[in-house]
């Protein structure tokens, strides 16, 4: 089983999971139709209804529990304790195993490292409490219980977690600063893309403007809500993808994925109550185009 925690209400079951997955809306409502989706350990029989904040989600999933296993692959851990860790992921990294990605995750890698982790929304998932899309660099909370997991998910879930990312894009945004509040939803053409559309959920995304170059931007996002790509979407929205995202129509120059940063990360420890904010550089790929921005 596969389990996903929804972090804000208001979407159609079968729209909440297409778009958290990598299954098409049809194969989604067979499962449903199934039985074989799950809201709160119930089973939900009608792809209409509507999921709520705080939702707990799990369908059965191509991954079964004993098909992950702990793989040895580095990890630049920036902070660790009992409860949770805060990795800075590399380029190239799929967080979790899923359809084609069986091995070589970021689960596997925490499996490895720190053996016993959340396994709250099964093992496919474990430690798992938000994700970074595979090319996108930077911090990430794990968690090492299930305690830890369900406060965070509900901090996640009340937009109380900090989240600033760094960003170069092709061309020059007119304005310094902005407010991109533009709906997201599945691609209909492309599996692998999403897109604003009318019919998706609702996303937010804020920016600034930190360094404008002949040709590109330096630009830091602030995010108000977590849709899948939603910074690189709102990005080609605004006819200025990030650069290096071939997805997404970004040009190439010379890094294996966009240059796109988790930078900034802060939350409230959920044992201690502490307020922890980290934050972590750009890797080298990034900082060495960037730096070649700067020098013309």
């Amino acid at each position: 089983m596969t389990t996903v925690y929804c972090t804000e209400g208001g979407a159609r079951l079968d729209v909440f999971l297409t778009d958290e997955t990598e299954f098409t809306r049809s194969h989604i409502k067979s499962l449903i139709d199934g039985g074989k989706v799950f809201i709160g350990g119930v089973p939900a029989f009608k792809a209409g209804q509507t999921v709520k904040t705080g939702d707990v989600v799990s369908f059965d999933d191509v991954v079964q529990n004993d098909d992950v296993l702990p793989e040895n692959i580095p990890l630049d851990v920036v902070y660790e304790d009992d409860d949770l860790a805060v990795i800075n992921k590399q380029r190239g990294l799929v967080v979790h195993p899923g359809a084609g990605n069986r091995a070589g995750t970021l689960v596997n890698a925490l499996l490895y490292r720190f053996g016993d982790v959340s396994r709250a929304y099964g093992m496919a998932r474990a430690g798992i409490v938000h994700r970074l899309d595979k090319d996108t660099t930077g911090l990430m909370v794990v968690c090492k219980t299930d305690h830890a997991h369900a406060a965070l998910g509900e901090q996640f879930a009340a937009h109380t977690v900090k989240k600033l990312y760094r960003a170069v894009l092709d061309g020059e945004l007119e304005a310094d600063t902005g407010t991109v509040d533009a709906p997201i939803g599945r691609d209909k053409k492309n599996r692998l893309k999403m897109c604003v559309t009318s019919d998706g959920r609702r996303a937010v995304t804020d920016y600034t403007v930190l360094e404008r170059f002949k040709s590109n931007c330096y630009v830091e996002f602030a995010l108000h809500t977590g849709r899948t790509h939603q910074i690189r979407v709102h990005a080609a929205y605004l006819k200025h993808p990030i650069t290096c995202d071939a997805l997404y129509g970004g040009r190439a120059m010379g890094a294996a994925g966009q240059l796109l940063h988790s930078r900034t990360l802060g939350f409230t420890h959920p044992r201690s109550g502490e307020r922890l904010e980290f934050t972590a550089d750009e890797p080298s790929d990034f900082l060495k185009i960037l730096n070649a921005l700067r020098n013309g």
